[in-house]
C-alpha cells in the first residue's frame, strides 16, 4: 500500500503509450491512415497522455470539457482540470476526416507518434479561451499565439501514443514517467515529496526555495521542463550540468531527485500554475513549490496572483498541495538569502536574484556574484555562454 498521493481523480495511472510488442504493428498500420500534422504544444501534451502525466484523460478533449476546463476548470463530469488539452487540425483536413475514423498524430516532419480516434469535431471560441485560461488576448503572450495559430476545428477522443520521440535516450536518467517516479519515492521511503518547477538552472533563489521544501517534505524533486522553450531560455542539456552541479555541491545526498518531463511551457502563469500540481499528483508529489510569478512571463500576472488562485478552488480538487514562499532575496545585513517574511531591512539591503538579470550579466560580460549563483553553477553557464558567442 503506497503513502503517496494518489493519481487525479483517484484511479490508478492511465499511461496511454502502447506496450512496446504492440507499437511497430500499430505504426504498420498507422502509415495508412490520414495524417494529422501536430504543433510543438499538441505533441508534447500527446506526449504527457502517454507516459500518464495527464491521468486521467483517455485522450484530447471535446467541447463539452474545453468549454467546462475553459470556463469553470472542471470538465463536464466535473473533475477539475484547469487548462484544457486539445488537438487542433485545418478545416480542409477536419471535413476529410469522419467521426469514428482513426487519424494518424505526426509532427511535421510527418513521423508516427499516436493514433486518434476520431469522435468528435468543433470549433472553438478561441478568445474565450485566452481571455479565462490566460487572463488576456495580447498575441505577444506565447500561450495567446499558439491559441490563435491553432487550425479552425478540434479533434477529439481516445489516443494510442506509438513513439516517446527521443526522451528516453536523450535524457537517460533524467527522463522519468509518473509510475517511475512513484517507485523512486517509494525506494527512498518519501512520502511526502515538493516538486519544484524550473525551465532555468538554479540560481541562489532557487535553491533557497528547494531548501525550504527538503524541510518541510522527506524530499524534493527538482522537475525540469524538456519540452519547447521560449527564445533566450537556457537549453535543457546546460541546464542539467548546472542543476547537477548546484545538487552535488550543496545538498545533502538523497534529498533531491532531479527528473525531467516533455511538457512545453504555456506561460500561462496561475492557471499553468494549478495544472503544475495536477499532474505533479500523477507523479506522486504532495507539493508543488510556488514562488514569485510562477509560470508567467512578462507583467501579465501580478507575483502572486498563482499563490491565490489555490485559495479558490473547491475543497478535494487537488491533492497536491502549494508551499507558498515569498519573493526570496540575498540580504546584505542578515548575510544570506532571506523572504520579506524573514528580513526586516529595507530594500537598499536586498539583492533580487532573477534568472532575467542572470542571462543579462553574462550577455554584457559583467562579473556575477557569489550571492547571485554558486561558482560551479556559473562556471557551467560561462561555458555555455562563451561558446554561444
Amino acid at each position: 500500500m503506497s503513502n503517496l498521493v494518489t493519481p487525479h481523480g483517484g484511479g490508478p495511472l492511465q499511461p496511454l503509450l502502447l506496450p512496446e510488442y504492440e507499437r511497430q504493428e500499430e505504426l504498420k498500420r498507422a502509415a495508412n491512415l490520414t495524417q494529422v500534422p501536430m504543433s510543438s504544444r499538441e505533441l508534447s501534451d500527446l506526449l504527457m497522455l502517454g507516459m500518464g502525466a495527464y491521468t486521467p484523460l483517455y485522450g484530447f478533449l471535446g467541447a463539452s470539457d474545453w468549454k467546462g476546463s475553459c470556463g469553470e476548470m472542471k470538465l463536464a463530469d466535473g473533475l477539475f482540470w484547469p487548462i484544457p488539452i486539445t488537438l487542433s487540425a485545418e478545416k480542409e483536413l477536419a471535413d476529410s476526416i469522419s467521426e469514428g475514423e482513426d487519424v494518424a498524430l505526426c509532427n511535421h516532419a510527418g513521423d508516427i507518434f499516436g493514433v486518434l480516434n476520431t469522435q468528435e469535431k468543433y470549433s472553438i471560441d478561441k478568445e474565450f479561451e485566452c481571455q479565462h485560461v490566460y487572463r488576456t488576448l495580447d498575441e505577444a503572450h506565447p500561450g495567446v499565439q499558439k491559441v490563435m495559430e491553432q487550425g479552425a476545428v478540434n479533434l477529439a477522443g481516445p489516443v494510442k501514443v506509438l513513439d516517446e520521440d527521443h526522451y528516453p535516450e536523450t535524457y537517460e536518467g533524467l527522463y522519468f514517467r509518473p509510475a517511475e517516479t512513484r517507485a523512486l519515492f517509494e525506494s527512498h521511503g518519501w512520502s511526502s515529496v515538493a516538486a519544484f518547477q524550473t525551465r532555468n538552472p538554479m540560481h541562489r533563489s532557487h535553491e533557497y526555495l528547494a531548501k525550504i521544501a527538503v524541510e518541510i517534505c522527506d524530499g524534493v524533486m527538482i522537475h525540469q521542463v524538456l519540452g519547447a522553450l521560449k527564445p533566450g531560455d537556457i537549453p535543457a542539456e546546460v541546464r542539467v550540468r548546472a542543476i547537477d552541479a548546484l545538487v552535488k555541491n550543496y545538498f545533502v545526498e538523497g534529498s533531491v531527485i532531479q527528473a525531467g518531463y516533455p511538457i512545453e511551457m504555456r506561460y500561462g502563469g496561475p492557471r499553468e500554475a494549478l495544472l503544475h500540481a495536477l499532474f505533479r499528483q500523477n507523479f506522486g508529489c504532495s507539493h508543488l513549490v510556488v514562488g514569485r510569478d510562477h509560470a508567467g512571463v512578462g507583467s501579465y500576472y501580478g507575483p502572486f496572483d498563482a499563490h491565490h488562485i489555490f485559495d479558490t478552488l473547491e475543497e478535494g480538487a487537488l491533492r497536491t498541495l502549494p508551499l507558498k514562499i515569498d519573493i526570496t532575496f540575498y540580504c546584505n545585513k542578515c548575510e544570506g538569502m532571506a523572504t520579506g517574511k524573514t528580513c526586516p531591512h529595507d530594500e537598499s539591503e536586498r539583492l533580487n536574484i532573477s534568472g532575467t538579470r542572470l542571462r543579462e550579466m553574462f550577455a554584457g560580460k559583467e562579473d556575477v556574484p557569489g550571492e547571485f549563483s554558486r561558482a560551479e553553477v556559473l562556471e557551467v553557464l560561462r561555458e555555455y555562454y562563451d561558446s554561444a558567442g
